[in-house]
């Protein structure tokens, strides 16, 4: 069974925190445990130096360093214990102006007091996905695959009128379909504005230009096999004249195939082949 997400509550009003407390007690789904309260920032960074958690409900206005402070220092890990992952953060607060520096900062998720169970309860949701698509990540990667990449390693896109940011490191492929490009993770998919050619020279070798229409992270990639019509369908990108002597990759987590292009064939297997020596060494 997966275990709790470990909620720490920062806030300085001792009727705020209880409020929150009890709107976390009553999710049931997914499950989660208050690990802790603090009614400042400083307060919050002194425990997250001995304890770990999944995430902080946090808000904006408080005595000493705010909420955009304390959350500025864990997004450059100075305030967490090192060896245990940046706890993700969701916003509570009274005041709306300060949601566009909330996502610049990676926030999950902003929410305006009074809050409301639903809402909460989404924003945790989502929070318990983040956990599990890292855990995924970091069990399919070899053990001495390079460390995830930092806090700033991200995609920004919009989903349904808010900031999303997206680690680099959950994400498994982009694809083009018609104007936009979908990006997909182990357990969403999102689409996004912009041009593979751009994110092709952005990620640079940690991903892979299987085809014209699809960049898949080299880690994701589990096996290549020649396309057969009855094996795995009909494969995005290729048209009838390539179908009889086309490639596909399958996808981790996903066990999704994609189209590869017959010049890429080469560098796919290339891929794979390191990823096996890796493992092999």
């Amino acid at each position: 069974m997966t275990s709790a997400l470990r909620v720490l509550i920062v806030d300085d009003e001792p009727l705020a925190r209880l409020r929150l407390r009890g709107l976390v007690d009553a999710i049931q789904e997914p499950r989660c445990e208050v690990a802790a309260e603090a009614a400042t920032a400083s307060q919050a960074a002194a425990w997250l130096r001995e304890h770990g958690c999944d995430v902080v409900l946090l808000d904006v206005q408080m005595p000493g360093a705010d909420g955009l402070q304390f959350a500025d220092g864990l997004a450059q890990r100075q305030a967490v214990q090192p060896g245990l992952p940046a706890p993700l953060v969701i916003f509570v607060t009274a005041h709306a102006m300060h949601a566009l520096r909330a996502f610049e900062l990676e926030a999950l998720d902003y929410l305006t007091k009074p809050v409301r169970r639903e809402r909460l309860q989404a924003a945790l949701a989502r929070a318990a996905q983040r956990r599990s698509e890292r855990a995924a990540v970091q069990s399919a990667l070899p053990q001495d695959a390079p460390a995830a990449p930092e806090p700033a390693d991200f995609v920004t896109l919009a989903d349904r009128g808010r900031l999303l940011r997206v680690p680099l490191a959950e994400v498994l492929y982009f694809k083009a379909e018609l104007k936009y490009l979908t990006l997909r993770t182990a357990s969403e998919s999102h689409v996004m504005d912009g041009a593979l050619s751009e994110l092709e020279q952005r990620l640079g070798e940690r991903f892979l230009r299987v085809h014209r229409n699809a960049l898949v992270a080299r880690w994701a990639v589990r096996e290549l096999e020649r396309h057969a019509p009855t094996g795995f369908g009909d494969l995005d990108g290729v048209d009838a004249a390539e179908a009889a002597d086309s490639w596909a990759v399958r996808i981790v987590h996903v066990d999704e195939w994609l189209a590869v292009s017959r010049r890429q064939v080469a560098a796919v297997r290339e891929a794979l082949a390191g990823q096996a020596r890796r493992v092999a060494d």
